[in-house]
């Protein structure tokens, strides 16, 4: 079990980085949706780094969390317009 746990967490880990990659802010620069996207590209950012510290630690079921956190920022921002995303692949779900 503690197999699956380390897998799953490196893996969202690794998806979370590539989504971060992927993702670009949608609306055009200095309007209040640019504002808000640039803020949950930051909150996913920083679940990542938190993902990332916690992994370090061993600390896998917080890593996960972290890491599963960080891409609903992304995701849910995709799905509402305030990122352009790919549309086909793993990345998102839009």
């Amino acid at each position: 079990m503690a197999a699956d746990l380390e897998e799953k967490t490196d893996r969202y880990g690794t998806l979370l980085a590539e989504a971060l990659e992927a993702a670009t802010v949608a609306p055009p620069a200095e309007t209040p949706m640019a504002v808000a996207a640039e803020e949950c590209y930051e909150m996913a950012e920083s679940y990542l780094e938190d993902g990332r510290h916690f992994r370090d630690d061993d600390d896998l079921v917080n890593a996960l969390a972290a890491f599963s956190y960080g891409h609903a920022w992304l995701d849910a921002g995709a799905r509402v317009g305030l990122f352009d995303v790919p549309t086909e692949g793993h990345l998102f779900t839009v």
